[in-house]
């Protein structure tokens, strides 16, 4: 089996969610004897043409010079160059932008398309480019030949919507077996010293309503902020909220470092709002953070009654006063890896992945 993987700037992850799936699912095809190609843009900092037995192509994404219109181009580029490799199976990884080249796939190859969340519900988009996504949604379902959802709420959308089946397959997670609190000194904190969160620093994951809560807690933990910085939104926090115990750490993709970050937070805030399985919340479960979660039916799907939940500013702020003891917790944690152990293993994900994709190329 030859296996692309197309959809996002490449491996190792220097960037989001979909980069670090493929980093840890592209090796792991890898070491089981399946040939497998990852996509890179042309400028990601990786640039030898194998890493880990995964074979890397690197393409032209002129995002750095036009903006918002680069993954476009860099999507077309993508299939472009794949039509010469003689895939059986390209995995797109996202919809947004790759799908409207269907046309230009290559010709006999089966595509499986990872539907990540419900993309046109972000708070970050306005209306035109909401009716655009959801465009490219119905373009999707149209033009793979198997839908992925991470989560069965996302696969429920597309059967009402669209009449489409998917197979249900989640991300995956390492578990923390060794916590280790000496790489805290890189940052001068102190295990339980800080509050933590770690995302894209984008409207959706109520970035601004953590600050906003943490602000009105009158906390003298700093909060953390983990994503990267180079973005409007980001500078527009910046700028507002400039208080010194606000530490906008930037991008960091060294996964053992975040999973200490994690462990030894007081307090860990997830406030993705509109995705399906986000590895960072499976991440968080794994490390053994005491986790607070905005509250949606996508978080208490894999959270249960094993967070607290917050939906707006004041209940940050109530839980950061009330200063939760981690001790007190204890069953959170273990149920929260028991959790992972039972569903989110990268094996039984790859397991997964291999089976969806024999499946598709028996039809």
């Amino acid at each position: 089996m030859k296996v692309g993987i197309l959809g996002t700037r490449g491996i190792p992850n220097y960037y989001g969610g979909f980069e670090q799936f493929a980093e840890f699912f592209s090796c792991r095809l890898a070491k089981r004897g399946i040939e497998v190609w990852v996509y890179n843009s042309h400028n990601h900092p990786y640039q030898k043409p194998e890493w880990n037995g995964v074979h890397i192509v690197h393409c032209f994404d002129p995002e750095y010079l036009i903006g918002a219109a680069g993954p476009f181009i860099y999507d077309l580029n993508c299939i472009l160059d794949s039509r010469k490799r003689h895939f059986d199976v390209i995995l797109q990884l996202g919809y947004a932008s790759a799908s409207v080249w269907h046309r230009f796939v290559p010709k006999g190859v089966k595509i499986v398309t990872n539907v990540d969340g419900l993309e046109w519900s972000r708070s970050k988009y306005n209306l035109l480019l909401k009716s655009f996504i959801r465009m490219a949604e119905s373009l999707a379902v149209k033009s793979s030949d198997l839908l992925i959802a991470d989560s069965p709420h996302i696969g429920d959308y597309f059967y009402t919507g669209y009449h489409a089946n998917s197979k249900f397959i989640p991300y995956g997670a390492e578990i923390l077996e060794k916590p280790d609190a000496s790489c805290l000194k890189i940052f001068n904190l102190e295990p339980g010293s800080y509050h933590l969160a770690i995302s894209r620093i984008q409207m959706d994951n109520n970035v601004e309503v953590i600050i906003k809560g943490y602000i009105e807690s009158a906390s003298q933990k700093p909060l953390l902020l983990v994503g990267s910085t180079n973005n409007k939104y980001c500078k527009y926090l910046q700028s507002n909220y400039p208080s010194p115990n606000i530490r906008f750490m930037g991008g960091i993709y060294d996964v053992n470092l975040l999973n200490q970050l994690r462990y030894h937070s007081s307090l860990y805030f997830h406030g993705h709002s509109s995705g399906g399985t986000n590895p960072s919340l499976l991440e968080a479960m794994a490390s053994g953070a005491l986790i607070c979660a905005h509250e949606n039916r996508f978080n208490r799907k894999i959270l249960g009654p094993d967070a607290f939940y917050f939906s707006d500013e004041h209940q940050i702020a109530d839980l950061i006063r009330s200063n939760p003891i981690k001790s007190d917790h204890s069953h959170f944690f273990s149920n929260n890896v028991n959790k992972i152990k039972a569903h989110y293993q990268w094996d039984r994900i790859t397991d997964s992945y291999i089976e969806a994709f024999n499946e598709v190329l028996l039809k």
